[in-house]
């Protein structure tokens, strides 16, 4: 289990090094134009993702904060049943990892630092992170190992049939 262990450590890290280079460099709600779509942008989210629950009167920081460590104990121990595989660890360390990041910025400042903004033609995304990115990431890769199996590189686990 080390190298998803360590898979998910290195996502919270660098979750939070992208974080605290935003912080440093930017004031809350600058926005930095990189591209045509895209920007830098300092915000603060409350809530869950595409800011759900934001205006509620700041229980929901703890709530999500449970929710989040709750989640990713679950996940440990799908890990560990998993763990000579590859495909659902690794996205079960994404989402940890994700979702460790985003505990860290809840109980650090209080809410959620986003700052990656999308945008084409008068279409808008909401802004997120590295560790939302992650998150995302690691459930498409849940998903694709829990409909279609471990990939065939993967080596059968112990006892298993062949």
């Amino acid at each position: 289990m080390l190298p998803w262990l360590i898979l998910a450590v290195l996502v919270g890290v660098l979750d939070q090094v992208t974080k605290q280079l935003v912080l440093a460099n930017l004031y809350r709600g600058e926005v930095i134009p990189v591209t045509g779509f895209f920007d830098l942008v300092l915000v603060f989210n409350t809530g869950a993702a595409f800011s759900f629950l934001a205006e509620h009167g700041g229980w929901q920081r703890w709530f999500f904060t449970v929710l989040a460590l709750g989640i990713s104990t679950w996940l440990l121990a799908l890990m560990h049943h998993h763990r000579h595989e590859k495909l659902l660890p690794a996205a079960f360390a994404l989402i940890i990892g994700g979702a460790l990041g985003n505990v860290y910025d809840r109980l650090v400042h209080g809410a959620v630092v986003d700052f990656l903004h999308f945008h084409y033609a008068g279409w808008s995304w909401p802004a997120f992170n590295l560790a939302d990115s992650a998150i995302t990431v690691g459930v498409v890769m849940m998903l694709w190992g829990q409909l279609f199996g471990p990939a065939a590189s993967d080596p059968p686990r112990p006892g298993a049939p062949s």
